[in-house]
């Protein structure tokens, strides 16, 4: 098998996978199950990815994808609740960066598109929140488009996602803890407990 089949191969191993029936059942919402599904099935390419063997898949729109979901979905199911997961996301923000630069997100179906443009929504920093609602604001995003604006909102109120600094050491100030108190969304990253597929 040539390095080119095999890059193939290995992309639609990721996409085919993350866009099954049986796992976009679990995509937002934490399972104990799926959790380990992603680690039998995505661990290794992640940690590929996340090491930089896999750069030749950018030079195509669905080996964008394919990054996105192992450098920014993937380590949310391996490294629920810890600093990991969030460790690889400014490498996932670059492949998108790249991919929207070069007019690859045109390129693929809107159920891809959106968790090319997921990047964008998890990001700290507020013009990569605002450029995201923006590419949301098509008509063909639009039924997602609350969720951007809550990712947004949340950043021009604390300035960074509060339900992460648990995770990452970070001290939470007063407004955030009242936030996190009052059951302000954590965006599932809770630890789940459950051994099933709910």
């Amino acid at each position: 098998m040539t390095q080119g089949n095999s890059m193939i191969d290995d992309i639609r191993e990721v996409l085919d996978f993350w866009f099954a029936p049986s796992s976009k059942a679990h995509w937002f919402e934490p399972s104990a199950a799926f959790d380990r599904s992603v680690a039998a099935r995505l661990g290794d390419l992640h940690r590929r990815a996340a090491s930089g063997d896999l750069e030749a898949w950018r030079s195509s729109a669905e080996g964008c994808v394919a990054l996105c979901i192992l450098l920014d979905q993937a380590p949310r199911q391996l490294f629920r609740g810890e600093a990991r997961a969030f460790a690889t996301d400014a490498k996932a923000l670059a492949v998108a960066e790249q991919a929207l630069a070069e007019g690859l997100d045109h390129q693929l179906p809107v159920e891809q598109r959106e968790f090319l443009y997921l990047p964008l929504m998890h990001s700290e920093r507020l013009a990569d929140q605002e450029r995201c609602v923006a590419l949301y604001e098509a008509k063909e995003l639009r039924h997602n488009l609350h969720h951007a604006a809550g990712h947004a909102d949340l950043i021009r109120q604390f300035g960074r996602f509060p339900h992460r600094n648990a995770a990452l050491g970070r001290t939470s100030t007063a407004a955030e803890e009242t936030y996190l108190r009052q059951g302000g969304k954590l965006f599932g990253q809770i630890k789940p407990t459950d051994d099933g597929d709910g």
